[in-house]
């Protein structure tokens, strides 16, 4: 079979790849994963994951890694490769395993820990026998680890990543929301002596935050379940969403995960979780405007375009 001869270039000449060969000859059928690979290997790198390529003529990443090499009309055309090292990777199954562990672990930590967190508070604490954690605040420990058990099991389980890996460096930052938002700010908010969630008697409000709170954790699953069931193991392709909540926004998973925290925020009353799920919002709505752009640029007519990506009538 025929192969490719292609110029490699450093991309970023002042931390160049110190071995990476002036070209590489890939078969006519190589991915952009196999392309990787061979570079990496002859560059010395013991992960390919580290491996970035770049098109010479747009200097965009080629970020789809089962792509055809010979599908990219730049790097053809040129005859070239941009080749970066991208640093120490991480799994991005292990990134999400960590991120969702944060909150399990505060909101199991905190409520045990009361006598010590809140002991100089004498207004609002005596000790754990005269002001015990309230029903409410119970109710709101079993809705939080009960929604980071879910996800924990669905990264396990269930969903199907595109790409392998991202750079190590960014756990920390991808994390901090998580672990300090989702985790230490809304658990020593939630589990304080004289917080709005302590209380014993459930209103109106309760039952209809946990009314939306289970529901909506369902159709979540549900969502994430068809997502996952339109790529193949191992694969990249796209598919056209089809179930419950697509006929309304794009990215319908990311709208019942909305939806479920304001079930949590009607119960809790927590002004930590409202930052939480407000910056939530913020990264959910570019997430879920790029998925309609990339859905609308591979399927074309096929896919009938959204006015709104996550949330009807709003974004």
């Amino acid at each position: 079979m025929a192969s490719i001869s292609l110029k490699l270039t450093n991309r970023a000449p002042k931390k160049p790849i110190r071995k990476l060969p002036a070209s590489v000859e890939i078969p006519q059928d190589a991915t952009v994963e196999d392309a990787k690979k061979l570079i990496a290997r002859a560059s010395g790198v013991s992960d390919f994951n580290r491996i970035g390529l770049f098109d010479p003529t747009t200097n965009k990443t080629l970020k789809d890694r089962k792509a055809l090499v010979r599908d990219h009309a730049g790097v053809v055309s040129s005859k070239e490769l941009l080749v970066k090292d991208l640093g120490l990777q991480i799994a991005w199954r292990t990134v999400f395993i960590i991120e969702y562990f944060g909150p399990i672990l505060f909101h199991g930590v905190i409520p045990f820990l009361r006598p010590y967190i809140y002991r100089f508070s004498p207004y609002l604490y005596k000790n754990e026998v005269e002001t015990p954690m309230s029903q409410v605040q119970w109710i709101l420990f079993a809705m939080f680890q009960l929604h980071f058990i879910k996800r924990e099991l669905e990264t396990m389980f269930v969903h199907k990543f595109a790409a392998n890996t991202m750079p190590a460096r960014n756990i920390f930052r991808n994390s901090f929301f998580y672990w300090a938002l989702a985790g230490l700010l809304a658990g020593l908010d939630i589990y304080a002596p004289g917080s709005l969630a302590d209380r014993n008697e459930l209103g109106l409000l309760d039952y209809a935050g946990l009314a939306l709170f289970a529901v909506c954790e369902v159709c979540n699953f549900i969502v994430h379940k068809h997502l996952a069931s339109l790529r193949k193991p191992g694969g990249t392709e796209k598919g056209i969403p089809n179930c419950i909540g697509s006929s309304l926004v794009t990215c319908p998973n990311y709208m019942f995960e909305v939806l479920a925290w304001m079930g949590v925020i009607l119960i809790s009353r927590s002004w930590a979780v409202v930052l939480f799920i407000f910056f939530g919002i913020v990264y959910m709505r570019s997430w879920s405007r790029d998925k309609e752009k990339a859905l609308r640029a591979e399927f074309g007519d096929r896919y009938k375009k959204k006015r709104y990506t996550m949330m009807p009538g709003l974004i």
